[in-house]
């Protein structure tokens, strides 16, 4: 990106962002994103998820709706994505409004995953105190044993969530800290106004 001339939209240099960080880094989840809530007092919880879906609309991800993300999110409404690419000195900030995607778009999803991943949405009482691993085992088999033979269907607990991007700030490492940061804000028209940060 020429951070002295940059692009009116930001989505198309995400993309290639998102686009070189999976051909050049040798991490195996270059699609890792950090993603902070907020609860209802205020506090914050930063925790990884998996980027599984992006275009013009935001990043989307998956998760249990009943976890502490899942309840914080339903209740604020509000996210906080980072990105950071230690191999290309890189980072994306997202920040934004969340909605839930359809469930044609979550099943949709669902059905790629692997029939593990699958089975743990259902057995994964997610971010609830647990006794054991025995326990946790235990509650795999019973779901293996339920859908023994057939296909496993989504969980309605388990949705997606789509980041709704009100500000990307994009961060280029430097030497001597002379970074290139670029802050985009979204315009209720649906255009982006861009300004340039100091390091």
């Amino acid at each position: 990106m020429n951070f002295d001339s940059p692009p009116a939209d930001p989505i198309a240099t995400c993309e290639a962002w998102f686009s070189e960080a999976r051909e050049r880094c040798s991490v195996p989840n270059s699609h890792a994103m950090a993603l902070s809530t907020v609860d209802d007092q205020g506090r914050p919880s930063c925790r990884m998820v998996l980027l599984k879906g992006f275009d013009r609309r935001g990043p989307v991800f998956y998760t249990n709706r009943q976890s502490q993300k899942g309840i914080e999110l339903d209740g604020s409404q509000q996210a906080s994505l980072l990105f950071f690419w230690d191999e290309l000195e890189r980072q994306i900030r997202i920040n934004g409004s969340v909605e839930v995607v359809s469930d044609k778009e979550a099943d949709d999803y669902f059905t790629t995953r692997p029939r593990g991943s699958q089975i743990g949405a259902w057995a994964s009482d997610q971010s609830r105190p647990c006794p054991d691993r025995e326990t946790m085992e235990a509650s795999v088999r019973e779901v293996e044993s339920k859908y023994e033979g057939q296909p496993v269907p989504r969980p309605p607990h388990w949705v997606g969530y789509r980041v709704r991007p009100e500000s990307i700030e994009f961060w280029q490492g430097g030497g001597f800290r002379m970074h290139d940061r670029l802050l985009y804000s979204a315009e209720a028209d649906g255009t982006w106004t861009v300004c340039r940060l100091w390091p």
